[in-house]
């Protein structure tokens, strides 16, 4: 009787170790990842423009910034919508940018770029804090960006002044804090924070996963 005890016992822990595996991912998967939708839904099927606002203090310290980060988030965006089949088109930042560069209004007025390049929407970001490196300490980098993020019904039959107002992102790199500054630190940094940038206006668009 004893043996038939041991067994029956041994059968018992055996079910509830099998049943713990099975159980393990899913516990794991709920506890640590949260789906987000996106905050602005509309641009499946859309052809969009991004245009991307700096100080002229920002152009100053970094000429081509504008113009490298509209390139980031319009690779990236681009590249997400496209690997989730949603059809939306990004119009070259390159197109934008020298369009820009001759018509010095638009890049304050978001619907002569939408007639511009006939787009159905314009996501218009202002950049309100650029630094790459550490304020306090300027031997060391300490990369941060703050934008507003607005998105603009540029749609012909769209009434005027038609617009979204998204939260405002801040995206910062590296994010355990201050580095050394060196020639190669500082190119890492800076292509770190754009690509966090990118990533963190990109996902505003599409539904993501996050970690917990």
């Amino acid at each position: 009787m004893p043996s038939k005890r041991i067994s029956l016992a041994v059968v018992t822990m055996s079910c509830l170790s099998l049943a713990c595996n099975w159980l393990t991912p899913i516990i794991f998967i709920g506890e640590h990842q949260k789906r987000i939708f996106p905050e602005f839904d509309k641009l499946p099927q859309k052809r969009v423009a991004i245009v991307i606002w700096t100080a002229p203090a920002t152009l100053f310290d970094y000429p081509h910034a504008r113009y490298e980060l509209a390139t980031y988030l319009g690779e990236k965006l681009s590249y997400e919508m496209e690997q989730r089949d949603l059809g939306t088109t990004v119009v070259d930042a390159r197109d934008i940018e020298d369009y820009l560069q001759k018509d010095l209004d638009a890049q304050i007025d978001p619907s002569r770029v939408g007639r511009k390049f006939k787009t159905d929407y314009v996501i218009y970001i202002e950049i309100l804090e650029f630094q790459v490196r550490d304020p306090e300490s300027p031997l060391f980098l300490k990369g941060e960006i703050e934008a507003s993020v607005v998105v603009h019904d540029t749609r012909e039959d769209a009434p005027p002044l038609t617009k979204f107002d998204l939260t405002t992102v801040t995206s910062k790199f590296p994010l355990l804090g201050p580095i050394m500054m060196t020639s190669t630190n500082s190119q890492n940094v800076r292509e770190g924070l754009y690509r966090t940038f990118a990533e963190d206006v990109a996902r505003k668009f599409y539904e993501h996963n996050i970690d917990l």
